[in-house]
């Protein structure tokens, strides 16, 4: 049923037929499922730390004490067959401080489990939207941090391996904390590995609404390019604190889609509504500003003209390279709004007249 022996990076893939139990990849762990049955309490309800389309996660603590994530994919689930190949070859090739290292799996004729450590601070989610009353937010400077780490490992997904990986579900919820808050991209249940094409047609458009590039909706096609949108809305999630689709907002008469909802604010220049109220009293607000405008340069309609992730990790270490593009894109939005009923237009229309400082 699935089988193959295929080379990449170095590793070699032997992963068996059906009924065959014996795996090896790399210098991944064969656990058996004794062995996780046993640290997760046989999968206790008590034990359950995260759920998903195709299945749930469980922490758990292995025979010598240390702390996992134990990923137990549905037997019926659909793909999730191809939910457990994809993350085994995925994580497998890829080595970088910014992912989410695979500790190991367990595959018997019943069972698809995957095991990663144990993330002590969860997820930026879980920071941004169901953090304990009495423990502090994240600051301005941990957010930048967990930004800057996040590109760097898309970076290294997009133009450090071969093939490339694209992930296609960057978001709150999938970059995970370590104990110094160091950001790691997790769950690579959606991604493709793209070899040496720029673009790739799916028949299927997964995702998370609102996070999902307006190429991939209408035409199906995703490419590097199409994280580099979904980053953006993750840095808008950090800023604001709030999600990327939301129906509360419309009680308020606001846009349903936090991208919509922040453009909608610039352009009444209400920068103050934009910022997450657990940071109005502590931040920069040209630190702010800057990230506003990375974020707003990774969602630009056109996929073209949305920067590579090496670019972004460049804007976040200072590099003037975003006050050029930064006003390059206010000239854009300038044309656009100036000729909005001879052309199709995006909602990025509405910033022409924002006003906001480039870095210094």
């Amino acid at each position: 049923m699935w089988w193959r022996r295929r080379k990449r990076q170095d590793h070699f893939f032997d992963v068996p037929a059906e009924g065959n139990t014996e795996v090896h990849l790399g210098q991944l762990n064969q656990f058996s499922l004794r062995e996780l049955r046993h640290a997760t309490n046989n999968f206790s309800n008590k034990y359950i730390i995260g759920r998903g389309g195709f299945g749930k996660v469980y922490k758990g603590r292995l025979s010598d004490g240390s702390l996992v994530a134990v990923k137990r994919l549905e037997e019926k689930s659909p793909g999730g067959e191809r939910q457990f190949q994809v993350e085994v070859e995925s994580f497998g090739m890829a080595m970088h401080r910014n992912i989410l290292r695979l500790r190991g799996f367990c595959m018997t004729p019943t069972e698809r489990l995957l095991v990663y450590p144990y993330m002590v601070n969860n997820s930026v989610a879980s920071w941004l939207r169901d953090r304990a009353m009495n423990v502090a937010p994240l600051d301005l400077l941990t957010r930048r941090r967990i930004a800057l780490g996040t590109a760097q490992g898309l970076s290294y997904l997009h133009e450090g391996c071969r093939p490339k990986i694209i992930h296609r579900d960057i978001k709150a919820a999938n970059i995970l904390l370590d104990e110094n808050f160091e950001a790691l991209l997790g769950d690579f249940g959606l991604t493709k590995l793209m070899d040496n094409e720029d673009t790739h047609v799916t028949s299927a458009v997964r995702g998370t609404i609102g996070h999902i590039p307006p190429e991939y909706l209408s035409t199906g096609k995703v490419s590097d390019k199409s994280d580099v949108f979904s980053y953006g809305i993750l840095l808008l999630e950090l800023i604001t604190g709030q999600r990327a689709f939301d129906l509360a907002r419309l009680a308020n008469d606001d846009d349903v889609m936090l991208l919509d909802w922040v453009k909608g604010l610039l352009w009444d220049r209400s920068f103050e509504r934009i910022i997450d109220p657990d940071l109005r009293n502590n931040f920069i607000e040209i630190e702010v500003e800057s990230l506003i405008q990375i974020a707003l340069l990774c969602t630009q309609f056109s996929p073209l003209q949305r920067p590579m992730m090496s670019e972004v990790v460049k804007m976040l270490e200072g590099d003037s390279q975003l006050a050029e593009r930064w006003e390059e894109f206010q000239n854009m939005e300038v044309y656009i709004h100036r000729h909005r009923s001879d052309m199709y237009i995006d909602s990025t229309a509405n910033l022409s007249a924002m006003e906001l400082s480039g870095p210094r």
